[in-house]
């Protein structure tokens, strides 16, 4: 039989022998100014428009809200591919960039390393993204309906992802006493943040028309 190729989407994170326990105690305040970074990159705007009338009263208002850079370069790769067929290099390393950044946060805050999330460096989260050949790879119009397509990924995600709070949970007072992450634990909050990549590929940064398998390996 023919060996399946990989996902388009691949993430792996190098466990760590041992962890410092103090700064996982104070890993939320150690993150603080990364976090900050991280939200004025995706930060959305919002403009509140009143209509007032000659007596003081408000006939109407109206809320403007943009999406940020993650909802806009969803937004506009759709556009790209539906109407041009194309998905600019230059673009998806952005994207593939911006995806990386965020796994180093996302590990960090999950315990899995103590490495400071690096805006360049690759530390310890490899993260992989393959570059679609558009006209061969991508169905020029399926990108309208995969975030519908993969709502019942969402579904077992939102659960998983509960899980993973209880395991970085159990964890956290794990490092504390013996100075290391379950190994179990740790394969688990990992294999979460691999199936949400592989959503967020599908679903969001079209990169495969390959619908993402439920597993976490």
């Amino acid at each position: 039989m023919q060996e399946s190729l990989p996902y388009a989407a691949r993430l792996d994170v190098d466990y760590p022998e041992k962890l410092d326990r103090f700064t996982t105690l104070v890993r939320i305040i150690w993150a603080i100014p990364i976090l900050i970074i991280a939200a004025l990159i995706s930060a959305s705007g919002s403009e509140t428009v009143k209509t007032v009338s000659d007596t003081g009263e408000t006939l109407s208002q109206v809320t403007n809200s943009g999406a940020g850079i993650t909802g806009g370069l969803f937004f506009a790769t759709m556009l790209m591919i539906v109407v041009r067929q194309r998905y600019p290099r230059w673009w998806f390393d952005f994207a593939r960039e911006l995806t990386r950044f965020s796994a180093r946060i996302g590990a960090y805050l999950g315990l899995l390393t103590d490495q400071y999330p690096s805006t360049e460096d690759e530390q310890s989260v490899h993260l992989e993204l393959d570059y679609p050949d558009v006209e061969r790879d991508l169905n020029q119009w399926l990108p309208l309906v995969k975030w519908f397509l993969a709502i019942p990924h969402y579904i077992v995600l939102v659960f998983l992802f509960i899980g993973v709070v209880i395991a970085v949970i159990i964890a956290w007072f794990a490092i504390l006493i013996t100075g290391r992450y379950p190994r179990a634990l740790f394969d688990y909050v990992v294999g979460v943040g691999r199936w949400g990549l592989r959503v967020q590929a599908y679903a969001f940064l079209l990169l495969t028309d390959q619908y993402p398998p439920f597993s976490l390996q």
